[in-house]
């Protein structure tokens, strides 16, 4: 079973060498890595142009306007060839050595989509800070649950990971973060066989870099409903 992890990157200098070194730290040969730099402003661009270079397992996507993570995973759906696909956020927060419970259901349970929850418990660590997030990210999860009739605690998750098979007449819409309730409420409709594992998290703050807010919130409610119905 080979792996194409997925990094879409925005504004990450600070961040993608040691990310992309985890990776390759948790992935096997066979595997690949496609990062998407989504038009970055900063030193980013410079920094893959040389991680590139040393490492045959990744490829490098750019866009030349600034256009979101969904749009950014859209792109990168396009290119990979593998039979499983994780999503890798480019900052610290996911740890790629949870790759392994990730790919547990895969093995054992024939699962079609695997997310890895902040909240289920057994982790190894999860930073504790921000409540507002928290109780958005549980409002947002359970009137996603209602419309997908499932029972998901952290539908919000960076850790996504799924049969690439199982894109196969999905159309995706939403260019920035509500690419994740539609896609959660898409592999629903198409009957997935969904499951959950633990895993860590180590949250950034704003002045840390974090980039979800408040009006993604209002975001993914539009997409619950529009996508649900």
């Amino acid at each position: 079973m080979k792996i194409s992890i997925i990094v879409p990157c925005y504004n990450e200098e600070n961040t993608i060498l040691d990310i992309v070194n985890k990776v390759i730290l948790n992935i096997n040969q066979k595997d690949e890595i496609i990062i998407v730099n989504d038009c970055s402003k900063d030193k980013t661009s410079k920094k893959l142009t040389e991680i590139e270079k040393n490492h045959k397992q990744i490829k490098i996507l750019t866009h030349e306007t600034n256009q979101g993570k969904g749009a950014a995973l859209q792109t990168a759906f396009k290119e990979c060839k593998n039979d499983i696909i994780i999503i890798q956020d480019a900052d610290l927060e996911y740890d790629p050595r949870d790759y392994e419970n990730l790919l547990v259901p895969f093995l054992d349970a024939n699962a079609d989509v695997v997310y890895g929850s902040r909240f289920l418990g057994g982790n190894r660590y999860v930073r504790i800070h921000f409540f507002w997030h928290y109780l958005a990210n549980k409002i947002l999860t359970f009137f996603c649950n209602a419309f997908a009739n499932l029972n998901l605690t952290d539908m919000e998750t960076g850790y996504k990971a799924f049969k690439r098979s199982i894109l196969y007449g999905i159309k995706l819409e939403q260019k920035g973060f509500g690419i994740e309730p539609e896609i959660t409420l898409k592999f629903a409709k198409k009957k997935a066989k969904f499951f959950e594992v633990p895993i860590s998290y180590n949250g950034r703050s704003y002045e840390e870099g974090k980039k979800i807010g408040l009006k993604d919130a209002f975001v993914a409610i539009y997409c619950i409903i529009r996508y649900g119905i």
